[in-house]
């Protein structure tokens, strides 16, 4: 039977509990044991596919196709194990399941209540499609204390009454602060974090406390004292360099140790920290330095592109050199400024997007890649951007566009059915924008003797999908007569997968999302490739 770890959090959002569940399956899986991660997200929405990346940073896509919370990102990057979408729900899909069933008649004629009916759904879905797992991680997302998340905390609750307390182990993030007018740290906050918890009916089992200062242990003695937390599993986690520390950190800490401790299990071997340590000397030691540029609309908001920094810090990992991101906002990226601006960037990156918004300064960023022989990737709508910019600047075509942000002008870009069918042009629909997208996992057949190819060192190859506008294939003989080679297309030839430029160092766009795919210890090709191509220009 498989054991439940509930990792609560207090005081304040954003404490880091995906990337203490993420570091925590690590070091369980490398003592022997099969982990699963998943999160239970308290907002309405129904997944985070329609929300601004201001409001809810990155989101994360898996193969199956499910839009998700960008911690499942942290969990595959540091567990290698692929979430699906029965790995995230949120309150907003609970309760339209409750009610969907409560339309058909399911619950015949009862009152439809949170308890039990909202609390039994979530119970559902915390133990649904498990089967050989040692360990299943449940990350709740917000804060006790939140209204929201009132029902999930419930469930929990209950689910470990039900399995039985022995299976069940709750875990609580909390912030200690310290305050440099006073130079003290309080535990206060984590005190009252737990006594909140508490009146919920969940006693922590262990603490971890956040703090950007090591916690003396009178001060973790007084968290042990008024939590009613054994002093040993009161777990000090302080602010790292980086976050590949994060299990190295943990497992000084001791936190598998008292994790399996809880259990009564005995460790199947040793954690292996080596290759944690191995790329956290390299991130933090390494002299080599190279400055790629990433120009998008959400560059202020870090989250926006989490997946997308990781993937860039990983193939920096694989060349032994460090990546410096430097954001532009390409809503303020005017076209006098693009030279400036990019004269010491060795490699310039478009990322995936949606909308008008920014689409110009993109395109003369791209221009000025292609004309000066600067690395270029561009990832999904960056890919499309560079079509744009190509088929205007060098096909002639001066009014290509996307029917996303132009209905006039010529589609070269554009939905699947607004295509010619039958000779006839076939108006798209765009008004349902949730789950109408190509999302998930799709193949992809690489040309031979392309740049592609040698970087994937493979004919079929599957990646990540998040879009609902394709290029249209009817050009791809104009553009291969004039140098911007189609070397990648799906197996039935009839959608664009990747470009690439001929008589250029490095120049690939992508319509999918390899960055999804990135881990530190396996970093994603594309981007070892991109960055060693950047490294090497001159």
């Amino acid at each position: 039977m498989a054991r439940y770890i509930f990792v609560t959090g207090g005081v304040v959002s954003s404490l880091g509990k995906g990337l203490s569940s993420a570091s925590l399956a690590y070091l369980l899986q490398s003592r022997g044991y099969k982990v699963r991660l998943r999160k239970l997200d308290p907002y309405l929405n129904v997944d985070p596919g329609t929300m601004s990346p201001f409001q809810h940073g990155e989101v994360f896509v898996t193969d199956d196709g499910a839009e998700t919370d960008l911690d499942l990102g942290h969990y595959e990057r540091f567990s290698g194990v692929t979430a699906k979408k029965t790995d995230n729900i949120t309150t907003g899909k609970i309760y339209s399941d409750v009610l969907r069933k409560e339309r058909k008649g399911e619950y015949l004629g009862k009152t439809v209540q949170v308890i039990p009916h909202i609390t039994d759904r979530i119970k559902e879905f915390i133990k649904f499609d498990t089967s050989k797992e040692d360990f299943i991680i449940c990350e709740i997302g917000g804060i006790v204390g939140d209204i929201e998340s009132l029902p999930f905390v419930e469930a929990i609750r209950q689910f470990s009454n039900d399995i039985g307390k022995k299976n069940a182990l709750f875990i609580h993030l909390t912030l200690v602060p310290y305050l440099k007018a006073s130079d003290e740290i309080k535990t206060k906050p984590t005190q009252h974090s737990v006594k909140e918890l508490r009146s919920i009916g969940i006693q922590p089992d262990i603490i971890i406390c956040r703090s950007e200062r090591p916690i003396p242990l009178e001060h973790r003695k007084k968290i042990s004292l008024f939590c009613n937390v054994d002093i040993k599993n009161v777990i000090e986690t302080v602010d790292v360099k980086t976050i590949y520390e994060a299990p190295i950190s943990f497992a000084r800490e001791k936190l598998d140790v008292q994790v399996l401790d809880y259990f009564k299990i005995k460790s199947k071997k040793s954690n292996n920290l080596n290759p944690w340590k191995k790329i956290t000397k390299i991130t933090l030691n390494t002299k080599k330095q190279v400055n790629i540029a990433i120009i998008g609309k959400y560059v202020e908001l870090k989250d926006a592109y989490k997946s997308l920094d990781e993937a860039l810090t990983h193939g920096g990992i694989t060349n032994n050199l460090k990546v410096n991101l430097v954001r532009i906002d390409s809503e303020k990226l005017k076209v006098s400024e693009i030279r400036n601006k990019l004269k010491n960037v060795s490699g310039i990156l478009i990322p995936g997007g949606f909308g008008k918004r920014g689409t110009e300064g993109k395109i003369e960023a791209i221009k000025h890649a292609r004309v000066n022989k600067i690395p270029f990737l561009g990832i999904c709508y960056g890919m499309q951007m560079a079509i744009i910019e190509f088929a205007r600047n060098k096909l002639k075509i001066k009014k290509a566009t996307s029917s996303e942000f132009d209905k006039g002008g010529v589609h070269i870009i554009g939905l699947m059915n607004e295509w010619e069918k039958s000779g006839k042009k076939v108006k798209g629909t765009d008004k349902n924008l949730g789950g109408t997208m190509r999302l998930g996992s799709y193949d992809a057949i690489l040309k031979d003797k392309s740049k592609i190819r040698d970087i994937y060192k493979s004919r079929l190859i599957k990646e990540r999908h998040r879009h609902r506008y394709e290029v249209d294939i009817s050009y791809k003989e104009k553009f291969e007569k004039n140098g911007l080679v189609f070397s990648g297309l799906s197996p039935d030839n009839k959608l664009p997968e990747i470009i690439e430029l001929k008589n250029h160092p490095w120049f690939i766009g992508v319509q999918f999302h390899p960055e999804f795919k990135s881990r530190p210890l396996s970093p994603h090709p594309l981007f070892s490739s991109f960055i060693k191509a950047a490294k090497n220009h001159k």
